[in-house]
């Protein structure tokens, strides 16, 4: 993919993220802990696969963590025993993935998300709500909450979900001011406050609305909504996010973790915050990620296939004494053979999944470490 103009990646928009572990190079990649947590990982885990950073879902810890839990400990970062770099998400996206799946009814109106779960409660999810939880996390980066585009959606339907997307995003700027000054934030230590561009596949409408964000003003905009359209990754819709965003705000693809997806939009376009479940999730379902090298130094990210997965579901792996891959310096990579990591998913122990999540997170990390030397 070859971007149109302006190279992007020329025009660096931002060189670190701020956070209160420390400056960090961009690109980066945060894994998603939704709740919290890493699957089958501990921190120290995290932190040895040279991973800055989390990003949070804001709508799952609203239904599972007090506020005054998140009060005592002062910071979602001390509950968790946590000191990396912090994203929350505002959960828009998943409530609509919940909604879809039965766990609660859902309607949205210009008020917010009003819920209706099984056992008669309900309560409305609104931006002031999601930015105040937010706050009280004590993150890094918060995301407002904003109304998701599905892919099926008419013009007229995209429509909707864009000027509501920007009404919650004003309600959300407000509050997010009113709620710092409160808090007695500094400017130079608030957090980041990312606004979302909706509007699905058309390109107007997504024109539209990162215009109406900048006007509102941010730190940065990310790619909401469903970044696949007919089966591709739809790099029309980033391009016109990129050429419509200042140069000094962040660009954050949402959602976005295929490697191939990941260079194409920071090398072209000048995306640097990334955040996915993939990499976690493919590797609890046996699906790792290689880098076609023979060391982490010959790694080429030019090449068309410069990764490939391995996935240890078959008897032959058992006699494979190589290690999963020479490119990479993971517990898994330097001390277990495939064979060893084939049997481990054979007998189904959790072992399994924590080394394969291991050695994904490290592949991410390495691929970060790879965008920030070009």
């Amino acid at each position: 993919m070859r971007s149109k103009g302006r190279n992007f990646a020329i025009l660096h928009r931002m060189r670190y993220f701020r956070s209160k572990a420390g400056n960090i190079p961009l690109p980066v990649f945060f894994p998603d802990a939704t709740r919290g947590v890493i699957k089958t990982l501990d921190f120290v885990d995290l932190k040895n696969t040279k991973t800055p950073g989390i990003l949070v879902n804001t709508f799952h810890l609203f239904l599972n963590l007090d506020k005054k839990v998140l009060a005592k400990a002062k910071s979602l970062r001390n509950f968790i025993g946590y000191q990396g770099a912090l994203i929350s998400d505002s959960g828009g996206f998943q409530i609509m993935s919940l909604f879809k799946k039965g766990v609660f009814k859902s309607k949205v109106t210009d008020e917010g998300i009003n819920l209706k779960f099984s056992n008669k409660t309900s309560f409305t999810f609104t931006p002031e709500a999601s930015i105040n939880f937010q706050l009280a996390l004590r993150p890094d980066m918060v995301i407002v909450l904003d109304e998701f585009t599905p892919p099926s959606a008419s013009y007229q339907e995209a429509k909707k979900t864009v000027e509501r997307t920007i009404l919650w995003a004003k309600r959300s700027k407000t509050e997010y001011l009113k709620t710092c000054q409160k808090l007695r934030f500094k400017a130079d230590i608030r957090p980041y406050l990312l606004g979302v561009v909706q509007g699905g596949r058309y390109l107007d409408l997504r024109k539209k609305c990162t215009q109406a964000l900048v006007e509102i003003g941010f730190d940065g905009l990310g790619y909401g909504g469903w970044p696949i359209h007919q089966g591709k990754f739809n790099y029309d819709v980033a391009r016109v996010i990129a050429e419509n965003t200042p140069k000094k705000y962040f660009l954050f693809g949402l959602g976005i973790g295929k490697p191939e997806e990941i260079v194409n939009c920071h090398q072209n376009l000048g995306f640097t915050i990334f955040d996915c479940v993939l990499p976690t999730r493919d590797a609890r379902h046996k699906r790792l990620y290689i880098y076609n090298a023979d060391s982490i130094k010959k790694i080429n990210l030019k090449e068309k296939n410069f990764y490939s997965f391995y996935t240890p579901d078959k008897k032959k792996y058992l006699t494979d004494t190589r290690p999963i891959s020479k490119a990479c310096d993971c517990l898994l990579c330097q001390n277990y053979s495939r064979g060893y990591l084939a049997y481990l998913f054979k007998v189904e122990v959790l072992s399994a999944m924590r080394l394969a999540s291991i050695h994904n997170l490290r592949f991410f990390s390495i691929l970060m470490e790879k965008l920030q030397k070009r």
